[in-house]
């Protein structure tokens, strides 16, 4: 199994181009970078990026995804060639998507998942907390949360599983804010989760990470053989990718926890954003650069993986995860875990 290599572009005005087995990327005629082709399984590119049309052909044969985001972070296009994989693997996805029971098993494991790991986002910090008062507020919105996962068993629809999801998503992001730094909140404050366009610093910060791990999972999931199209928890949409929206669900926590960590460690910084007419914030060219290295080493992180009790890289999990649903779809026996580490 193969990290997911992702080449992220983020450089304004630039140019990419095919030269023999490699990628180049240009500046104003000049290279800023080569990068062999056999090194990448995509290409995501932010804002304004130009692509020859010999290095999309190329792509294309060679199965690497192009993806084309806004400078935001939002889903533009997606270029791939033939479609690959297990078509029974997909044939059994798509009765399983007609199944209710199952759909509703496979969606309260999604929320089950991103609650616990939200969870485990609220304990650590009222733990590190620097003043008891806000250490007991942590507290409480863990216990709301705990309180969530005890009512998805008793949740007997997916509107009731969302309905649960989206009041444990407002307690977690109600608490949230306190674990930034006392003396940067007045830059990095939030008032509840709001995107397109998010509209303030914390939350386009948040919306450039969950881009990223959006595509990992999608890439993930193609890995394994499945149509992220169809999904479970999330309603099917043309053109959306509700599998992989679903699968990112237990990632999302760890996009906030490294969000926190560029705030609080100053690696990003009030003056990184840009606050635009009509209310809509954006994190600037250089930041955005910033942001994906740290994004990349984190990936590189060990993780244990409670299911599999082995370390392995926090990037290669989405593929493994990936795997375990391809395996929950075959065998009624198999349910999904999500991911949960200790």
């Amino acid at each position: 199994m193969q990290l997911l290599n992702t080449l992220y572009v983020t450089l304004p005005d630039a140019w990419l181009r095919l030269d023999n087995d490699t990628l180049r990327i240009e500046v104003e005629r000049e290279t800023r970078l080569r990068v062999p082709l056999h090194h990448l399984t995509a290409v995501v590119c932010f804002g304004h990026v130009g692509l020859s049309a010999p290095l999309m052909h190329r792509l294309a044969d060679e199965g690497i995804a192009l993806v084309l985001l806004d400078s935001n972070g939002r889903f533009k296009a997606r270029l791939e060639g033939a479609v690959s994989g297990n078509v029974l693997l997909r044939q059994a996805q798509f009765a399983r998507g007609a199944d209710a029971a199952f759909t509703l098993d496979m969606a309260r494991s999604f929320v089950a998942g991103k609650i616990k790991n939200t969870r485990q986002v609220l304990q650590r910090g009222a733990r590190e907390a620097k003043s008891e008062a806000e250490a007991a507020v942590l507290t409480r919105r863990a216990d709301d949360l705990a309180a969530s996962l005890r009512a998805l068993p008793e949740a007997a629809a997916l509107d009731a599983v969302r309905g649960v999801e989206g009041e444990a998503a407002r307690q977690y992001f109600s608490g949230l804010p306190l674990l930034v730094r006392a003396d940067l909140r007045e830059h990095f404050t939030m008032d509840g989760r709001t995107r397109r366009p998010p509209r303030d610093r914390f939350n386009a910060l948040l919306s450039f990470l969950y881009a990223m791990w959006m595509n990992d999972c999608r890439s993930a999931l193609e890995a394994a053989g499945l149509d992220p199209q169809v999904g479970f928890l999330h309603a099917l949409r043309p053109g959306r990718a509700a599998l992989a929206l679903d699968l990112m669900e237990e990632f999302r926590p760890w996009a906030d926890r490294l969000a926190l960590t560029l705030i609080n460690r100053g690696q990003v910084q009030a003056d990184d954003f840009d606050l635009r007419e009509g209310g809509g914030v954006a994190l600037q060219g250089d930041a955005r650069k910033a942001v994906v290295v740290a994004y990349q080493e984190r990936k590189k992180d060990e993780i244990t993986h409670p299911l599999l009790a082995q370390s392995l890289p926090l990037g290669l999990v989405p593929l493994v995860q990936a795997r375990l649903l391809a395996r929950a779809l075959r065998d009624d026996t198999m349910p999904y875990l999500p991911f949960v580490p200790k």
